[in-house]
């Protein structure tokens, strides 16, 4: 325990920083198509969403890399009390509109906004698929410009004979901040170099929550495609398997037709660095106790020679002298009067 401490000057001796580290995250589709026979995909008996590990689920090495699930509002021109788990799809919809998107004035659930201006009206996204990645891949966020989603529009038996791409160009100033759950861009589709990219999703960075628009698949809204997409082997578009089949079917649907996924997650590291300035005249003892014997500095052989130390160690202290945090040197540093120094110390959290 420290006898001697030294106070900081709080304007000169400590900084604090950010650093951003990015990792760029490739999910292949066949992961999510195939891979594991769907071993690797784990349905719940809520039948709400559906969840894809990059192993079978069941494996003790499987990672959850992202959820699927979908939802129309319950003023979509598709929604019927008919529909195959009708209450769960408005519902799911809410849910994540809420969280995402947030409340009107009059306390109503907002609706996903195409564009991202919630009050000027708009086209809304009302039939909607919503993919949450999981938190173990996206870390604090996901970088912006960095998503890009590939996505097969040709028969069911051949998916991928055509692609569109669905990607996040928006600049570094050009995101929302309109949202309860933080920042979030505009998702634009576009076939291989065709020119123009219609607004079709939306991806909220710090959420880790791309919301796709329903419309991708149908000819008559988005325009990427020129006929209706088939969903499954029996030939249904979207909006029929959205009404008529359950969630885990619309999710099997779309999972069949995602050729590839890749962003960049983002850490974000907060560091303090602290200066500890030592001068010639500080701490040229040990506090050690076997640093004297005899009450004589062992270090030293004559009464006139300069006394000498080694520090291994740096301790932070609160302003009660109550030790906080220990920093170790990779090798002890001599001190003498004659020498002074200063020794950088960084917490990272």
């Amino acid at each position: 325990m420290a006898t001697t401490y030294k106070p900081f000057n709080t304007d000169e001796d400590i900084v604090s920083t950010q650093t951003l580290l990015h990792e760029q995250i490739p999910l292949t589709g066949t992961i999510a198509s195939g891979t594991y026979s769907d071993n690797n995909i784990k349905n719940y008996s809520h039948g709400m969403f559906q969840s894809v590990y990059d192993y079978p689920f069941l494996s003790s090495s499987a990672n959850h890399i992202y959820d699927l699930t979908v939802g129309y509002s319950s003023d979509s021109d598709i929604a019927n009390s008919s529909n195959n788990q009708n209450v769960k799809k408005i519902n799911l919809y809410n849910q994540m509109a809420q969280v995402l998107v947030g409340y009107d004035t009059t306390g109503s659930i907002r609706k996903f906004d195409e564009d991202g201006n919630i009050t000027d009206g708009g086209t809304k996204l009302s039939e909607c698929i919503f993919v949450n990645f999981s938190r173990l891949l996206s870390k604090d966020e996901i970088k912006k410009g960095s998503f890009s989603m590939k996505i097969g529009t040709g028969s069911y038996a051949d998916p991928f004979d055509g692609t569109i791409t669905i990607q996040d160009v928006s600049a570094s100033d050009q995101y929302k901040v309109n949202s309860p759950a933080g920042e979030y861009g505009i998702l634009s589709c576009s076939v291989g170099a065709a020119v123009g990219e219609p607004a079709c999703g939306l991806l909220f960075y710090q959420a880790g929550v791309a919301v796709l628009s329903g419309s991708i698949f149908t000819s008559s809204s988005v325009g990427v495609v020129s006929t209706d997409v088939q969903m499954n082997s029996s030939g249904e578009d979207f909006n029929a398997v959205l009404t008529g089949s359950a969630i885990s079917a619309s999710c099997d649907a779309l999972r069949h037709r995602i050729q590839d996924i890749s962003y960049q997650n983002t850490t974000e590291l907060n560091s303090t660095i602290h200066f500890c300035r030592i001068k010639y005249n500080d701490f040229n003892y040990s506090s050690n106790p076997t640093y004297l014997t005899g009450s004589k500095i062992r270090v030293k052989n004559t009464e006139t020679d300069q006394p000498v130390s080694y520090f291994t160690t740096v301790g932070l202290y609160s302003a009660d002298n109550e030790l906080l945090a220990v920093a170790k040197l990779s090798e002890p540093i001599k001190k003498t009067p004659s020498n002074d120094m200063t020794v950088r110390v960084r917490l990272d959290y």
